[in-house]
């Protein structure tokens, strides 16, 4: 029975040290910490040298087992655990231990990021800590670091309406990606994460919108939940909120099961023609609406919404926010134009190696290219101008290779028909002072040879 009772203090002991967290790094709270781990340091001492006398009492039944690993929120911050997006001209540099996702994963993905770049937010003129400047809110939030994660990422855990505000317009054609993450052990009972495209009277009614009391702000919601500690599937919603659209939509809410990736991290891809509306979450389109979207209504705002939380510990953090504007038009330009660009096709920082949500716009470019297999391209890679030049030129050579060689393996488009080139920093069409100028001066170009 003595045994038994161990038996049962060791396993309660060593999962209560192995649940999954995110690890954030926020300097004005290191000293706090710093304290804490003192004191934990010498917790975890003494259950140490209990399990050593339980070990030598109880002889040859257990084996020593490896010290588990602490809880990451007793660890200390390391300020420069991860990489901004400002490393760009760093590629030697780069060390990253983020898991690569493989290109064919998204096969079913036919999302395709608008022609041009207008918001490219990654926090980068703010400091870790604070609120971004450019952003507001009725609540709270702050810029962390998460490790083995790049950026700075906007943590936000309490209840509120979080607005970024040089956001004023959202045309019929456009397309809004961000990065979402949350806590490993996430409550299956903390509230969704609610992306909002609303039409306000003026900029200071982002106080006036309410998961419950919408009126008099109209707008159309979508909403996300990651997978639980449990094990359950995520979800996600969708709801518009506008007294005048068709009244079987009116304040409805559907909901769509869908499996969350590891970590809980994911890819948001929000994709508006007109009045239809697809979202994706990773390779998954989750909704395709023809009639989401109202054309009488000036949707000029995007408002990132949460409700009260059940779970004081859970949080989402969101990083890399990206409009982009028009709708591409692949076809056409490439044939009868004789040249398409787009920013649709990304990479990681740092590095030629491309993006999984880079496979609509590179399928839809093959097609182009199959439909017409007389046609030979010259494939061009640019960079911005962050980290030298000779560096730049070695990069962008290697990405317009790596598309290259994306479209003979993954499309079967034969080699003899594209060549690859770079050209560095040498050709901005972007301000490379502006995160949207560098955005769109990171592009690839096909030309028609």
């Amino acid at each position: 029975m003595r045994i038994k009772v161990l038996i049962s203090f060791i396993w309660v002991w060593a999962t209560g040290l192995s649940a999954a967290q995110i690890v954030i790094t926020n300097p004005g709270r290191v000293a706090e910490r710093s304290v804490e781990n003192r004191a934990n340091n010498k917790v975890y001492q003494g259950v140490d040298k209990g399990l050593d006398k339980i070990e030598e009492g109880i002889g040859n039944l257990f084996k020593k087992k490896k010290k588990e690993e602490k809880p990451v929120e007793n660890q200390p911050r390391n300020p420069q655990s991860t990489n901004s997006q400002e490393e760009e001209g760093n590629e030697e540099n780069r060390n990253t231990k983020t898991k690569k996702t493989s290109l064919q994963t998204f096969s079913k993905f036919d999302f395709i990021s608008g022609e041009k770049v207008i918001v490219q937010e990654d926090f980068a003129q703010d400091e870790i800590g604070d609120f971004p400047a450019k952003w507001n809110t009725n609540s709270t939030g702050e810029l962390v670091t998460v490790q083995d994660t790049k950026g700075k990422w906007l943590s936000l855990s309490k209840a509120g309406t979080f607005t970024p505000e040089f956001i004023t317009a959202l045309p019929e054609n456009f397309t809004l990606e961000f990065d979402l993450l949350t806590n490993g052990d996430f409550s299956f009972y903390s509230t969704d994460f609610k992306i909002v495209m609303a039409q306000l009277a003026t900029p200071k009614d982002f106080v006036l919108w309410s998961r419950f009391k919408h009126q008099p702000v109209v707008g159309t919601e979508v909403g996300f939940h990651p997978m639980d500690a449990s094990g359950s599937k995520g979800r996600t919603d969708f709801s518009v909120f506008n007294k005048d659209l068709n009244p079987e939509m009116k304040n409805e809410t559907n909901t769509i099961q869908f499996f969350a990736k590891q970590n809980n991290l994911a890819h948001v891809s929000i994709w508006r023609q007109k009045q239809r509306l697809r979202v994706y979450l990773n390779e998954e389109k989750v909704w395709d609406l023809p009639r989401a979207m109202d054309l009488a209504v000036n949707y000029n705002a995007v408002l990132f919404y949460l409700h009260d939380f059940h779970n004081s510990e859970d949080r989402y953090l969101v990083s890399n926010v990206r409009l982009a504007v028009g709708a591409p038009d692949t076809r056409n330009k490439l044939i009868t134009e004789g040249k398409f660009v787009t920013t649709g096709i990304s990479f990681d920082v740092n590095s030629a190696t491309i993006k999984p949500e880079s496979y609509g716009t590179l399928k839809a470019i093959a097609q182009v290219l199959q439909d017409n297999a007389e046609v030979r391209v010259k494939i061009i890679g640019h960079t911005d101008s962050d980290g030298d030049d000779n560096s730049n030129i070695s990069l962008s050579k290697k990405r317009a290779e790596a598309v290259k060689t994306a479209l003979s393996s993954d499309f079967g488009i034969n080699t003899s028909r594209m060549e690859a080139d770079g050209k560095g920093e040498s050709q901005p069409v972007g301000d490379n002072k502006t995160p949207e100028g560098k955005a769109n001066n990171r592009r690839v170009e096909f030309v028609k040879l």
